[in-house]
Formats: C-alpha cells, structure tokens, sequence
C-alpha cells in the first residue's frame, strides 16, 4: 500500500503500535515472575545508570505521576533498595542511589532482559540486525526532531561553572563581548549558591543526549518581582522549544512563589531570547543605550504580570 491519505497511515501505525506492544510484552514475560513490576525496574535502571537523580528527574524522565513515585521509592526504601540523600553542595536537594542491596536486586533484572533482547535479535542474520536496527534509529530520530526529547532537572556539582564557562564562551564567540561579561555571569551564578532561597528563587538546567544544553534562572528582585535570569541555550539545541519551556518554568515557579510581576534585563541585539520573552507574555518597558562587556550597545527591561 502507499498510504496516501492520514488516515491509511494513521491506522498503519496502530497495526505497528500493537505488533510492537505484543513483542514487548514477550520480551517482558520474566519480570512477571519476579517481585518488581516493569516501571520500578525501569526506574532501577534509571539510577543504577545516572547519578544525581532526584525524583523531579525521573518523574520528568519516565514520564511518571510523582504520586506513583512516591509509592515506587516508598517501597524501595521499606526494601532497603534505594538511599535518600542530602547534596552537600545544595541542600534543597534530594538525590537518590541504589543501595548495594538494591543494586543486587536489579542486576540479574537486567542481564536478563539483555539476553532476552539477544536471543531475539539471534534470530536473524547480522545483516537483518542491521537494518532491524537502523530501522529502530530512524523511527527515534524523527520523533525526536517532533517533539525533542530532552530534561529539565535541578543543578547538579559542577553546573554552575558550566554556566559561566558557556555564557563566556559563546557571547564572545557570537557577539564579541569581553570578560565583562563573563565576570557579571559569575556574580549572579555566585550570588545565587551562596544565597540560597528555595520559597523565592530557582535554577533549571536543560540536558539532552546526556549533555547540558541550556539554562535559567529566577531570583528575588523585590518582594512581589521575580527576576528572570540568564537565559541560555546551546547553538546545537536552539529550534526545539527548550528556551520557550525554559521561560515557562520560570513564569509558573514566580507565579507559585506569590510574585506579582516578573522583570528582565537583556539587550536588543539578543533578538532571539526578546522574541521567546515576547511570546511569553513580556513587554518591553524601558531601553537604554550603554557601553558594557567591550561593545555600545542598547538594554532593554522587559516586564510581565504574574
């Protein structure tokens, strides 16, 4: 068939939706025969392969009810399987490992499944594995370009340098602005860590294929203003909404906090950020030519009821 209409490919795609449901199903079969249903072993696998998580991250990375976490992790801890623990570096959060009991428990998990998925694709010459697999990369790759997958999480170690590194780099790479520049990223970042208010202010790190891409800030500019802060994306992940979704988070934390009004300060050479800032809700209030980080330049602040 050639599929010509939505519709002939929309119920294409559910034949392959169901196909691929049963085949999982399978492949499945043995966790049925254990303690722990599919979605706690994934979020073992989760955390016996990243450090740092906290529960906003797998619920942000499974896609799960932070409810139904709750429930997952209540009963891992009641096993001895997961430990909670204070970040020395940032004591609003909350990060989770597998204990060695808990690693125990997942590891012959996932040998299993691992033979499993190896005992299937066995059942086709290399050749067939290859196309089997560039057929599994091809369908990822353009529902990634759709709707890119990608994580919000808090700041972890090592962040906040990262965050002063690129705004550094890349202002000077594409703007040529001077340490200046570099020097005022650093004393916001700085006073943020050293000034901690978890009711009043925030930090979202954007992270895509394992790799930091992007990042913002909201602090306290006066008692009813939130100030947005440090917009940032990666060249490599601009296009995908990860500044747009970055905007929002910062709009609805200020409106949870019991903000009234949000405020900005940016430059009018910066058109892409002023455009997201635009569709976001934010008017321009105020423009003023200034000479800073080497060039002339015109500052803009920009407001937005909350």
């Amino acid at each position: 068939m050639t599929y010509d209409t939505i519709a002939e490919r929309a119920e294409r795609m559910r034949k392959f939706t169901r196909f691929y449901t049963q085949l999982v199903g399978v492949l499945h079969e043995y966790l049925l025969h254990s303690e722990f249903s599919l979605t706690e072993v994934r979020v073992m696998y989760e955390l016996a392969h990243r450090r740092g998580l906290t529960a906003v991250d797998l619920c942000r990375q499974l896609g799960l009810d932070a409810g139904y976490l709750s429930r997952i992790l209540a009963r891992f801890q009641k096993l001895g399987l997961v430990h909670k623990k204070r970040s020395t570096e940032d004591a609003r959060r909350i990060t989770l490992t597998l204990t060695a009991k808990g690693n125990a428990a997942f590891q012959p998990l996932n040998m299993a499944s691992h033979q499993e998925v190896v005992a299937l694709l066995e059942r086709f010459p290399e050749a067939g594995q290859r196309q089997l697999i560039g057929a599994m990369e091809q369908i990822e790759n353009i529902f990634s370009n759709g709707e890119p997958a990608y994580l919000l999480r808090d700041p972890k170690p090592g962040d906040m340098g990262w965050v002063v590194h690129r705004h550094g780099a890349l202002y000077a790479q594409e703007y040529g602005w001077d340490a200046d520049f570099e020097a005022l990223v650093a004393r916001i970042v700085s006073d943020y860590v050293r000034h901690p208010d978890a009711q009043g202010q925030r930090c979202w790190i954007a992270e895509k294929d394992g790799k930091v891409v992007g990042s913002v800030f909201v602090v306290r500019h006066t008692k009813h203003q939130a100030k947005l802060r440090l917009l940032y994306v990666e060249p490599t992940a601009r296009g995908l909404g990860i500044g747009r979704r970055l905007v929002d988070e910062c709009i609805q934390f200020a409106q949870a906090a019991g903000y009234r009004k949000m405020v900005l300060w940016t430059n009018s050479v910066l058109t892409g950020a002023r455009r997201i800032y635009q569709n976001a809700g934010f008017t321009l209030a105020k423009a003023e030519p200034h000479h800073s980080f080497g060039k002339d330049l015109v500052g803009e602040t920009w407001e937005r009821p909350l």
